[in-house]
């Protein structure tokens, strides 16, 4: 007999019930977005404008998770870069010399006296004044490996020592380059994903394509320039000490120091000469807001943490009068005279910026320098014009497919159809709610993948009801016809079903960008079409009979 239990029932409707709930905002997405976008504005801390009237235009009752646009559908900035990774070689190798350079210095009544010499990026090489001791020499610095902890080095060391003639030679070993080049790919990764997020922009697609390269995709921005502008920048922020300063850019320069030119609007034409070392670093640095100097001139205020506060202070305290150079990217911000001891380790850093300019240096500080360099292989700017026109055919697309998918089912079916049909209706609107609840991005694929699936719901009705004709056909009665057909039916149901899921999971897992969108909504489809139609079909068609109670039915 057909029997579904109250408590079924109440579950299989609050289930649809809290689909369609969810699925709501997106039939008003303008007015939700920008209430959203007011209500992370007013939590920041913002306020003023008509931030309180965009609040108002989505109660706040209701649920207000959208499913976000990708970037074929908003317009956006697409980027390709390549990490250049041996940077981070030679700055390792910088980091080296203080240890080489102390440890050998301890052995000095045996190697004599010692001293770096000019090598590759990747290198670092240090002769000593006693030849014969090379050995010795090699020996002391290989006290300074370390083993290596990640999967891909255990049992190795981090650097390999050598000799040539009076020179220690020191490079990485292959296993630590492979474990710096994946963190610095991880490490690039993370300090883009915050450098966008800063800019408030909404669900970017940033992730490692090969071994260095790193695939963004930012929906809503402006154009490929501006992200460029964004992330292309290292945002390298060092305090170092000023030797001197000329006009000349060719001047030589003593040993251990560099020159940078000066970017102040008053200071054109001027280059500083610095010492190589810096004081602090930006990795010292805790927080960057973006302010305004005793002038009212626009500026970016700055925090250490306990170890750069602790060097500022002695660095200031130990050169009152002198000028000290605030370092970005290799060019002179700002000189200031020390005027007295600065403890506490904050600050402000003071040119010729806009407003703009400030709150763009103060988001590059707070995301951190990229540890090397970015060359970008491919930029594609998509306006929004082309995102609307994808959204109009997908839009087309999915109205075609609902449309014959409906006359079809109502031709061939008759009420059954019906019923398949209102399952349907319920199945594209419970997809939309679990995609605004994991808040997916639904891209161009992913609307492709909601057409098919609109095209393969009511596959597993046509089994049922096919299923319910033969077994009329042998003069069972209807109920008993109905109760065979769902069950006979459902092996061949779940066997597609799964089996197309699986398809679905591997393309996830190995697919990328616009096949990893496609996958999504083709898995909660498929979830979601097994629902409507094992139990909501089932559940409107019983309560249907019970209500009618006929002596014969037509499928």
């Amino acid at each position: 007999m057909l029997q579904i239990a109250l408590w079924k029932r109440v579950v299989i409707w609050g289930i649809c019930l809290t689909g369609l709930i969810l699925a709501l905002p997106n039939g008003f997405y303008t007015r939700v977005e920008k209430s959203n976008d007011a209500a992370a504005a007013i939590a920041a801390g913002q306020s003023g404008g008509d931030l309180n009237a965009d609040l108002a235009l989505w109660p706040g009752f209701l649920p207000s998770g959208l499913v976000n646009l990708g970037l074929d559908l908003r317009g956006g900035a697409h980027l390709l870069g390549e990490v250049q990774v041996e940077d981070v070689y030679a700055s390792r190798m910088d980091a080296y010399w203080p240890e080489v350079r102390d440890v050998l210095r301890a052995e000095r009544a045996t190697v004599g006296t010692i001293r770096r010499q000019p090598a590759p990026g990747d290198e670092l090489r240090v002769r000593i004044s006693q030849p014969d001791q090379i050995q010795a020499a090699a020996a002391a610095v290989r006290t300074l490996a370390r083993p290596i902890v990640q999967l891909s080095g255990l049992g190795g060391t981090d650097i390999e020592v050598s000799t040539d003639g009076a020179d220690v030679v020191v490079r990485l070993s292959d296993a630590e380059r492979l474990a710096t080049d994946n963190r610095t790919m991880l490490q690039s990764l993370e300090i883009i994903r915050r450098r966008v997020d800063e800019v408030g922009t909404r669900e970017p697609t940033i992730q490692r394509q090969g071994a260095d390269r790193i695939l963004i995709q930012v929906p809503g921005i402006g154009s490929a320039e501006e992200l460029k502008a964004l992330i292309g920048t290292t945002a390298q922020l060092n305090f170092q000490h000023v030797v001197g300063t000329t006009s000349d850019p060719n001047q030589a320069l003593e040993p251990r120091t560099v020159m940078y030119p000066s970017i102040d609007a008053g200071e054109q034409g001027l280059y500083y000469v610095l010492e190589e070392t810096p004081v602090v670093t930006g990795e010292d640095l805790n927080n960057a807001q973006p302010s305004f100097d005793q002038n009212g001139r626009p500026a970016v205020s700055f925090q250490f943490n306990v170890s750069g506060a602790r060097k500022f202070g002695d660095y200031t305290a130990e050169n009152i009068g002198q000028p000290f150079a605030i370092v970005l990217d290799e060019e002179v911000i700002s000189a200031p005279v020390i005027q007295s001891h600065i403890p506490g380790g904050s600050g402000i850093i003071t040119g010729s910026f806009s407003v703009e300019e400030s709150t763009q240096l103060a988001v590059l500080l707070r995301a951190g320098a990229l540890p090397a360099k970015i060359t970008f292989l491919e930029e594609r700017t998509i306006g929004p014009e082309l995102g609307q026109d994808s959204i109009d055919a997908g839009k087309v697309a999915s109205v075609v497919a609902f449309a014959g998918v409906l006359i079809f089912m109502g031709l061939s079916y008759g009420l059954f159809g019906v019923f398949a049909n209102i399952a349907l209706i319920l199945n594209v609107g419970l997809i939309f709610g679990l995609l605004s609840l994991i808040g997916a991005t639904l891209t161009l694929p992913g609307i492709a993948g909601i057409v098919l699936t609109i095209g393969m719901a009511v596959d597993a009705n046509v089994l049922v009801f096919e299923r319910i004709r033969e077994e009329l056909k042998t003069a069972r009665g209807p109920a008993r016809a109905i109760e065979l057909g769902y069950e006979k039916a459902l092996s061949a149901i779940l066997d597609a079903n799964i089996t197309t899921f699986i398809t679905a999971v591997i393309l996830f897992a190995m697919g990328s960008g616009p096949v990893r969108g496609f996958s999504v909504t083709l898995g909660i489809g498929i979830m979601t079409s097994v629902f409507t139609a094992i139990f909501v079909t089932r559940l409107m068609v019983v309560t249907w009979f019970e209500y009618r109670r006929p002596k014969k039915i037509e499928v």
